[in-house]
């Protein structure tokens, strides 16, 4: 299995932004404090399980990933990683502005783009090629817990050669709210997290900065361990 501490570059909205809360209070943990935050009571009573709903969102904080989990390369160390992200987020590129909503993808419900944005999948591709020299390969261990049997041709493609099989083409931007729901249940639960969502007010979203978070082990959840805006 792979080492600890892993680590991942992923977008978050900002410590005071109205949607970081939001994702904090849904998940019920905050990845920039490390804190447990009370669930909505609205979301009790929709999903009286909602803490098991929400089990393994919470465990990554609430994000979007432009480069997956990973441990560290041999040799690697985290000042390095981090010296890696100050001198990424300062790259003059176009920053990736979308239109979020919230909606199912792949069972489960999270923020998502109206529509592809391709200056933010570039940014993606990006992390994912820069930042590959930090990830030790992945173990066969690995690789069978992807459940590549189950992966097209190209994702799997995509799993051996980046250690992460949803990148390139196959990557879509999403901000995971629950765990995978049944068919069934997912209409309540979407209605009620479309109406806190709406109440945001959020018709637009800058994808204009890049985060780190680290898990220590297996049991821990990621926390945010620095952060920073892109350059415009």
């Amino acid at each position: 299995m792979t080492g600890f501490p892993r680590y991942a570059i992923y977008f978050a909205a900002g410590s005071t932004s109205a949607l970081s809360r939001l994702g904090a209070e849904l998940l019920g943990y905050d990845a920039y404090t490390g804190d447990e935050v009370s669930f909505p009571q609205e979301a009790q009573h929709v999903a009286p399980d909602w803490r098991e709903m929400t089990t393994d969102p919470r465990k990554y904080g609430f994000h979007g990933t432009l480069k997956a989990p990973m441990a560290l390369a041999a040799g690697k160390t985290e000042a390095e990683l981090m010296a890696a992200c100050t001198e990424f987020a300062g790259k003059v590129r176009p920053i990736p502005v979308i239109r979020p909503v919230v909606d199912a993808i792949s069972g489960f419900i999270a923020v998502i783009p109206v529509e592809p944005v391709d200056a933010l999948q570039q940014l993606a591709a990006d992390c994912v090629r820069d930042f590959d020299s930090f990830r030790t390969e992945l173990t066969a261990e690995d690789r069978a817990r992807r459940k590549p049997e189950k992966l097209s041709e190209r994702q799997r493609d995509y799993l051996d050669r980046w250690g992460y099989p949803y990148v390139m083409e196959e990557f879509r931007f999403h901000m995971t709210l629950t765990g995978r729901l049944d068919a069934e249940r997912r209409g309540p639960v979407l209605a009620m997290l479309r109406e806190r969502f709406e109440s945001l007010k959020l018709d637009t979203l800058a994808i204009d900065r890049i985060a780190l978070f680290k898990q220590h082990d297996a049991k821990a959840r990621f926390r945010i361990v620095g952060e920073w805006a892109l350059v415009r």
